[in-house]
């Protein structure tokens, strides 16, 4: 476990962040105090028990939810609305049902001001990449869930943003086709440069797709734990969950989690 520092390299940085919601009558605080930071081109994952904060954490990067108190930067500037240099991928496959495939990837190029011939080669380069030939013309109700979640990360990806936030992304797939979508995640992350903070309740994912695993406390939500892999993300799959370092990241990051779990139960129960 390593202490939470500042530093000048943060592609994201949170200080003591708070988040209330409510009318001065009935208020719920989501978060109290949250500080991490996550270094320029790292994938980190956040992680904890249900209704821990750790959504509202990501709203808040996103610019979507103010913070209560706290600072909030992205790439050393103030998160104060959203922004074009943050992408995010819900779990909900975000997408624009009236456009084809390849009309949503190209939404964000547009957006960007890119000329017809770099839109139409990204979304050439991005059908190929996510293995959609042939569905570019397709709307996203002729997809599989996959496929759709596959859409979603090419149209972010292709208007290369500097920071990634990713909520749940393939927490609605079967395994088999989750993990085809982790593999892919690493593979576009490590040959993009972006910073990468991806919330998830699958351990087991976090421990292999990241660099930084950061718990969160029962609700309020706080940093309790930050976990840095040693993990050769160049390896194959099979390679990676059959490693010790694998295994002694995931472990862990359980009990970690674990004893946050037991601590809200035993609130509730209380």
């Amino acid at each position: 476990m390593q202490a939470l520092s500042a530093s000048q390299d943060a592609g994201i940085s949170l200080r003591e962040v708070s988040k209330t919601f409510g009318d001065g009558s009935q208020n719920v605080t989501a978060l109290h105090q949250a500080t991490l930071e996550v270094k320029r081109g790292r994938f980190a994952s956040l992680v904890g028990p249900s209704g821990c904060g750790k959504s509202t954490l990501l709203y808040i990067l996103g610019g979507f939810e103010s913070p209560s108190s706290g600072v909030v930067e992205a790439l050393g500037r103030s998160v104060t609305g959203p922004g074009i240099d943050r992408g995010v991928v819900f779990q909900e496959y975000a997408l624009f049902p009236w456009l084809t495939v390849s009309q949503n990837i190209a939404y964000g190029l547009q957006s960007k001001g890119a000329s017809k011939e770099e839109v139409r080669d990204t979304v050439h380069r991005y059908l190929q990449l996510m293995h959609l030939e042939g569905f570019g013309a397709r709307y996203p109700r002729e997809l599989s869930g996959g496929m759709r979640q596959r859409v979603a990360l090419a149209r972010t990806f292709a208007y290369e943003p500097d920071i990634l936030l990713l909520d749940e992304p393939f927490g609605a797939l079967d395994s088999q086709t989750r993990e085809l979508m982790q593999d892919e995640l690493l593979r576009m992350w490590q040959s993009s440069g972006m910073t990468v903070l991806m919330v998830t309740h699958d351990l087991h994912e976090a421990a292999y797709l990241s660099d930084d695993i950061y718990v969160m406390s029962k609700r309020p939500g706080r940093i309790v734990a930050h976990y840095t892999s040693t993990i050769d993300h160049a390896l194959e799959r099979e390679q990676i969950m059959l490693s010790p370092q694998f295994t002694e990241l995931h472990n862990q990051v359980w009990l970690s989690v674990r004893e946050q779990v037991k601590a809200s139960l035993s609130e509730v129960q209380a």
